[in-house]
């Protein structure tokens, strides 16, 4: 941190201060026009932010002497070294926050393994040519040896800024390629930037005041978060964010802690990723710090650093064939290094060539610490002279200009590979397809948390269980509407804790989550939309891709009252849930709660035990695609340690003379379980469910029950025989061709959205106590919804 001392101390303080921050304005302005063009040819944002930086280096409007006389000034270095500084701190405090240590440690193995393959191929190339590029570049003897140690960190690095921020502009961070890419970087960028810490301090003779010393602030820094995290997130329990001075305290802390390890040691990068990573992730704490960082680092930030990255690029070091070569050289051996060392790992690990492939171009990606080691060698390993600095630098930035368009097309070619393939839960087995499972739920306002919230404990097992839950408001846009009132006249519904939309829904929603995962330990990441009713579905089947979600899940529009009831809400809430169902990218679940006049309901799962009493849940299975994935997610709900599954299924009385009596073992109930010949039209049916049997109701983890009806009217008496038994009904929508165990029900249909059986249990007609989960099994074609 001496340059913050020699910053303050030049004389001409205003002149490089007022360079720098025309360079980064010109930088912005330039990346957004790139970006404009290349987004239309499939380019990410780094990339159009690099060329933003050529453009205005010396190999762009540099050359001009006037620009060049304006934007490199002797004493502007010092303020780029501190702006670089504040930068790799924010971005990877924000990285470290938004890190899914969960998933890293379920793939730690597969993660460890790509990125070390590649890592120890990078050190065999980088040591066999790191003698002839030390002749070449004509350096001091004396210092082969940490010129060798840089050349080989050079080729083994990649830059995890780069690749998140490159994952999030072409969509595939939600792919399981993109998080496996991702966790791979992170791996391999803290290795490196240990071992370039160790070498630091080893060649300082100082190796273990320095360790301690950063053992020692940075763990202060986290337990002091621990604590402060807490207490802000008790104050002020009606915010939706911290205040300003809040927020800039825990801020202080961490430029606090990451300038006395710069000063004292050698770099803070490591420290602020762990920083971030063990912050509280619930409460509107970290919710304000990912609410006010996310977006000047994504949009300011980042943008400056890459294309400062390119503003150091001099192309007219590339004046003579021998530094054509040594360039050349770096690139391809990069290039060579990740591709075959991640192709290994991936044969080993029985991973598909094309997806070995595209994580080797994503490792390859530079640009962050890489100025470190060049940088911070200058000082202490090396003593650079100006053709060697430029031509690392140069190779640095080809290799991110190349990798960064190849990425782009390899998405192109191989759409399968990234595309949103598990849309449904039917076909979903194993253990690799559970880890990629996300649910997306829907609420549109607080009223409906209950109810989702309990369902997403009970898909996800009670502890997570691998799903990634999203939760989003949908929130009505209005009209701006003309009023002559003053703020001190309104009244307190029409009062807001600012001028964001939701209100004050938002805190309560808020509290809500934040309460969940206080209990249930799930984090639950989420968002808001903003849109009128009727393009409202478009951002929840937008997110859902993006997400590749395979669960999305709305609340119905109707709601009990006190008196049991049922009560329409907004109408727009029902066309948007029935849009949703026709243009929904996965499978959808509507859910109708239950159980809030007096009567314990399917909620009562949030609550602590004893008074969170076993939740006894019935899944109705009639025959069809839907009633499949129906059952397929209460194979999920039956995960939960304090859910009975009772799986129904209603068949014709044709059935009835050929079955068995079975006995469920953990139940001791008598249960029946065809043994007929599969019946045409049917096999899918009872294959799928014998497959289920054999898993589930053998075990003794979920119970099984046939019932034999002739007709509609007895499947309705059969349903009001077992309306106050469960707290919660599943059921698929349709799907079923004309049935005739459900004929003549749906004279008196009033939601067809729900389905025959779905709208018969949701009806306030019918004495049902529990809630209602109505299940659509994702398809191509919904030609039985309303039209746009």
């Amino acid at each position: 941190m001496d340059a913050t001392k020699r910053m303050v101390c030049q004389e001409d303080f205003f002149n490089p201060l007022t360079s720098m921050g025309m360079q980064m304005s010109c930088i912005l302005v330039i990346s957004h026009f790139f970006h404009l063009v290349l987004k239309a040819l499939g380019q990410p944002g780094p990339i159009a932010q690099i060329l933003a930086g050529l453009v205005l280096g010396p190999s762009g409007l540099s050359n001009v002497n006037k620009v060049r006389d304006f934007f490199f000034q002797a004493s502007a270095a010092e303020y780029y070294e501190v702006f670089g500084f504040f930068c790799r701190m924010l971005f990877m405090f924000l990285i470290g926050l938004e890190t899914d240590i969960s998933y890293i440690v379920r793939n730690l193995k597969v993660a460890t393994t790509i990125s070390y393959c590649g890592q120890i191929i990078g050190t065999v190339f980088g040591i066999a040519v790191s003698f002839f590029l030390h002749q070449q570049l004509m350096l001091n003897d004396k210092k082969k040896i940490g010129f060798i140690f840089i050349i080989v960190l050079i080729l083994t690095y990649t830059a995890s800024p780069v690749v998140i921020r490159l994952a999030g502009d072409l969509k595939f961070a939600t792919s399981p390629t993109g998080r496996l890419a991702i966790a791979c970087s992170l791996i391999n960028e803290i290795t490196c930037l240990m071992l370039f810490n160790l070498i630091i301090v080893f060649h300082k003779k100082s190796f273990f005041r320095d360790g301690i010393l950063t053992i020692l602030v940075t763990g202060v820094v986290i337990f002091v978060n621990k604590y402060v995290a807490t207490w802000f997130n008790k104050r002020n329990r009606n915010q939706k964010y911290l205040r300003n001075a809040e927020l800039l305290f825990i801020l202080s802390l961490l430029i606090g802690s990451s300038m006395i390890i710069e000063m004292f040691t050698s770099n803070s990068v490591i420290s602020c990723f762990l920083i971030g990573v063990m912050f509280p992730k619930e409460g509107k704490t970290a919710r304000t710090l990912l609410h006010k960082l996310t977006y000047s680092v994504h949009n300011f930030i980042l943008p400056v650093y890459f294309g400062y990255l390119g503003f150091q690029f001099d192309g007219s070091r590339l004046r003579n064939f021998s530094s054509v070569i040594i360039v050349v050289i770096l690139v391809v051996l990069s290039i060579g290094s990740k591709i075959s060392g991640t192709l290994l790992a991936c044969q080993y690990l029985k991973i598909p060539l094309n997806e070995g492939v595209f994580v080797g171009f994503s490792l390859n990606l530079k640009g962050h610490a890489d100025l470190l080691f060049i940088g911070q060698a200058t000082n202490t390993l090396i003593g650079w002279n100006p053709d060697a600095y430029n031509l690392l630098l140069i190779s640095i930035v080809i290799n991110t200009v190349i990798s960064g368009p190849l990425l782009a097309l390899l998405m192109r070619r191989e759409e399968r590979l990234f595309s949103q393939t598990h849309t449904t839960l039917e076909h979903q087995t194993g253990p690799d397809n559970q880890e990629i499972r996300t649910l997306l739920a829907c609420v549109y306002g607080p009223r409906h948390m209950s109810a989702v919230l309990a369902l997403t404990s009970a898909l996800a097992g009670g502890g997570g269980g691998g799903m990634t839950p999203y939760l989003m408001h949908l929130i009505e846009l209005t009209q701006s509407r003309r009023t002559n009132i003053s703020y001190h006249e309104l009244e307190a519904d029409e009062l807001s804790d600012d001028e964001d939309y939701g209100g004050n829904d938002v805190v309560e929603i808020h509290a809500a989550v934040d309460a969940f995962h206080a209990e249930t330990g799930i984090l639950i990441h989420h968002s808001k939309a903003v849109s009128s009713f009727a393009t409202l579905y478009e951002d929840v089947c937008s997110a859902a891709e993006d997400l590749r979600a395979s669960i999305v899940l709305a609340p119905f529009h109707k709601h009990q009252r006190i008196d049991g009831k049922m009560e329409s809400g907004k109408e727009g809430v029902r066309t948007t849930n029935q849009k949703i169902l026709r243009h929904a990218p996965c499978s959808v679940g509507i859910i109708v709660e239950r159980g809030l006049a007096g009567v314990p309901g399917f909620a009562q799962l949030l609550d602590a035990p004893p008074s969170g009493a076993e939740q006894q849940v019935a899944t109705l299975f009639f025959g069809g695609p839907d009633d499949r994935e129906a059952v397929a997610w209460s194979k999920r709900i039956a995960g939960h340690g304090r859910i009975n599954l009772t799986v129904i299924r209603f068949l014709s009385m044709e059935s009835s003379s050929m079955r068995s009596e079975r006995v469920d073992e953990r139940d001791d109930v008598e249960v029946f379980m065809s043994l007929a010949s599969l019946e045409t039209g049917k096999d899918i049916d009872n294959a799928f469910l014998s497959d289920f049997y054999n898993e589930c109701v053998t075990s003794g983890q979920v119970g099984y029950v046939e019932k034999y009806v002739n007709n509609g009217e007895e499947t309705v008496a059969a349903l009001r025989d077992i309306g106050d038994m469960y707290s919660l009904f599943v059921v698929g929508k349709g799907g079923r061709g004309h049935s005739p165990l459900t004929t003549g029900m749906s004279d008196w249909e009033e939601c067809p959205e729900l389905g025959t059986v779905g709208d018969l249990l949701a009806s306030s007609e019918y004495n049902v106590n529990g809630s209602v989960l109505v299940v659509q099994q994702h398809r191509s074609s919904k030609k039985d919804l309303i039209d746009d």
